[in-house]
């Protein structure tokens, strides 16, 4: 992923490359995660409309709320459980700060202990979620949402660390061995 640039030397009919080493080699990745959340957003803001149904797992057609984040996240290669309270444990945990929210994070609601709800954050205080009282997949703005009472986290799928790059790309490594 990261690669030199190369600059042609000042003198007229100089024959070799000079290397310029980038002073952000991992810009690369940043910009990959970022239009990884994009593709996120774009996909679920496609099922915007959608009926609600309990149960249902069927995009275009039907679909809950934990049936539209396993979706979106699926087509994009990330394998999520299929209920809520099931994808409230995966990926990471992030701090519940409206600030350090990023597009493509998933926020989990419910009563008490238990995990009852899911949607998709989209940026802007906004989430896409399967709203069971509007009987549709919308988007909603959050601190409006009567559902902030219930907010019960936050789990970041699409990471963005230099860590996490690390450790994709030393997974790379040995699964080319």
């Amino acid at each position: 992923m990261c690669g030199a640039l190369f600059a042609l030397p000042a003198q007229a009919g100089a024959q070799s490359l000079s290397p310029i080493v980038s002073r952000k080699p991992f810009a690369a990745f940043s910009a990959s995660a970022q239009s990884l959340r994009d593709s996120v957003v774009a996909k679920a803001r496609g099922q915007i409309g959608t009926r609600y149904k309990l149960g249902a797992d069927k995009p275009g057609t039907a679909l809950d709320c934990s049936a539209l984040v396993k979706y979106v996240m699926g087509a994009l290669d990330f394998a999520l459980p299929r209920t809520a309270r099931q994808q409230a444990n995966e990926g990471e945990a992030v701090p519940m700060d409206l600030a350090a929210l990023k597009p493509g994070d998933l926020l989990t609601f419910g009563k008490g202990k238990r995990v009852s709800h899911i949607g998709i954050y989209v940026g802007n205080g906004r989430m896409v979620h399967a709203s069971t009282a509007r009987r549709s997949v919308i988007e909603t703005d959050l601190p409006r949402n009567p559902l902030i009472r219930q907010w019960k986290g936050v789990r970041r799928i699409v990471a963005d660390s230099r860590a996490d790059f690390r450790d994709s790309l030393l997974a790379i490594a040995v699964t080319i061995k």
